[in-house]
């Protein structure tokens, strides 16, 4: 797999620059070994000056814990290797990863990707990619790993380039990440945090998951169709020729690869009716115990392990009726390649795990939320610039912590008061968040997905670094924050409901 330079197509001086600078930027795994040596300093310095910030929520103070202190020391070495190990993201990541290998191994996915191709023209690949991507949020974090090599493969299958296909699939599923036409594990969690936050204004103020849910399906459409026109007008005719190795496209189906489609996809089917019969019926087993209810339940806890145990069905059928898998022995040695392929993403992992660790204990996330929220409370902001500020407060702590959750914790209990005392819904004010922190995913350099999707570009460009993933993929963020401002200014300026029976400002 190569690219080749094409004349006349340089993406222009501002992304080569970038380009180059971001190619100067050490490894990944060096990256975050630097980043904890600066973390350590720095807790130390703020440590010695004893600076601190009052949380507005509750009045308790928040110092930075000093990382080279006795008690610093004492935490880290017995902690290095409990944070790698028990890095959340890690063991998902690589129990996908050995379900979506299997599928591909055995061809299920190329074939899968062929079929589908014939039925969609390459004019409206991109559209159909983030569409896809933007579904795929049901399965929350997974879709970050699943989806991003589906849609380089779909390009393949059009005879486009797959970088082209993999950066619009990092964006619908990245970028996009709180774009939903369903109601997902993102609205139960964030919802809640929400709901709590608002009873510091007032008790009988709910935020259910359904309230921002007008906007964001709403939002599906407009950031398809612009990242579509993004990705056919911008991304793809600046990427160098593709010159892709005889295997890398997808060959005309032959007979036995159909037939091999036909039974996964009835084994598909079966494995699909049995979850139904365990979710659907009322008391059905995955449910949750106590309310009966879905959403929160067992089986959205659960849905990585039945999305892995899907691709094994899906997988396994379709391997033994093309007789790639002939015996029970055959499984185990088709999963040694695609896991192979994850080396690099675990050795980036351990000192990422650390940093994120670090981070935390240290206090330096919760003492640089409340710092800079306390500099927008004091500025009084009103109105569209307080939300705003906020959008722009929340991009940029979604580049320095990992997960969305923790940072609307922090944020919450401020802004969802606050802008109840200015008129707005507290599901505007979550809404809000959500946006902002879902358009820079992709940029992130704390997300524990950053070396995946550079691990994937460098599936079809060898000699990608940094500097190469951040000049292809930094449009979307950027696009999509824009598209999103608009959609929420015109939101606003027209009244529209957010969410069934919600408006962005509350009665008086």
């Amino acid at each position: 797999m190569s690219d080749t330079t094409a004349p006349g197509k340089s993406p222009g001086r501002v992304f080569s620059w970038v380009e180059r600078i971001g190619n100067k930027v050490p490894n990944p795994f060096l990256l975050f070994v630097y980043l904890i040596i600066v973390l350590m300093a720095a807790t130390a310095v703020l440590s010695w000056l004893d600076v601190s910030v009052i949380n507005p929520a509750n009045g308790e103070a928040i110092r930075v814990k000093n990382l080279l202190s006795v008690a610093g020391l004492q935490w880290i070495l017995p902690g290095i290797i409990k944070n790698f190990s028990g890095f959340t993201p890690l063991g998902s990541i690589l129990a996908l990863m050995i379900g979506a290998g299997l599928a591909e191994k055995v061809g299920l996915l190329q074939a899968l990707m062929h079929k589908m191709a014939s039925f969609v023209s390459a004019r409206y690949a991109s559209y159909m990619v983030l569409f896809i991507a933007f579904f795929s949020h049901i399965s929350s974090d997974a879709a970050l790993v699943v989806m991003p090599p589906l849609g380089a493969l779909m390009f393949i299958a059009v005879g486009r380039h797959p970088v082209a296909g993999l950066m619009a699939a990092i964006a619908g599923v990245g970028s996009g990440f709180t774009a939903n036409l369903l109601i997902v594990t993102t609205d139960v969690l964030l919802s809640g945090i929400s709901t709590e936050a608002a009873k510091a204004v007032s008790d009988t103020v709910h935020v259910s998951v359904l309230d921002n849910w007008f906007f964001m399906a709403s939002s599906v459409v407009a950031l398809t169709l612009a990242g579509g026109l993004l990705t056919d007008k911008f991304i793809e005719p600046r990427l160098p020729a593709w010159r892709g190795e005889s295997q890398d496209g997808l060959a005309k189906l032959t007979p036995l690869q159909n037939r091999g489609l036909r039974i996964s996809g009835i084994a598909s089917l079966v494995f699909i009716a049995l979850v139904a019969l365990l979710v659907v019926p009322e008391g059905a087993p995955l449910r949750h115990p106590q309310t009966g209810s879905v959403i929160p339940s067992p089986f959205i806890q659960g849905i990585v392990p039945l999305i892995i145990l899907f691709f094994f069905v899906a997988g396994i059928a379709y391997g033994v009726a093309t007789r790639q898998i002939q015996r029970p022995n055959d499984i185990p040695q088709l999963l040694i390649e695609p896991m192979k392929s994850m080396a690099g993403f675990i050795v980036m992992v351990f000192p990422l795990a650390q940093f994120v660790a670090f981070f935390n204990w240290s206090n330096m996330g919760k003492f640089m939320a409340v710092g800079l929220t306390d500099l927008l409370e004091k500025a009084e902001m009103t109105g569209a610039p307080a939300f705003i500020g906020l959008m722009f407060l929340s991009a940029l702590l979604c580049m320095f912590i990992a997960s969305g959750s923790a940072i609307w914790s922090i944020l919450a209990p401020i802004f969802v008061p606050m802008f109840m005392l200015l008129g707005f819904h507290p599901a505007f004010a979550q809404m809000i968040f959500r946006i902002a922190d879902s358009a820079v995913l992709p940029l992130a350099p704390m997300s524990p997905f950053l070396p995946l999707f550079l691990g994937f570009l460098q599936r079809y460009r060898k000699d990608a670094q940094l500097g190469t993933y951040y000049v292809l993929i930094a449009p979307y963020p950027l696009l999509f924050f824009c598209v999103w401002l608009l959609l929420l200014l015109a939101w606003y300026a027209l009244g529209l409901p957010i969410g069934p029976g919600v408006w962005p400002t509350m009665p008086n």
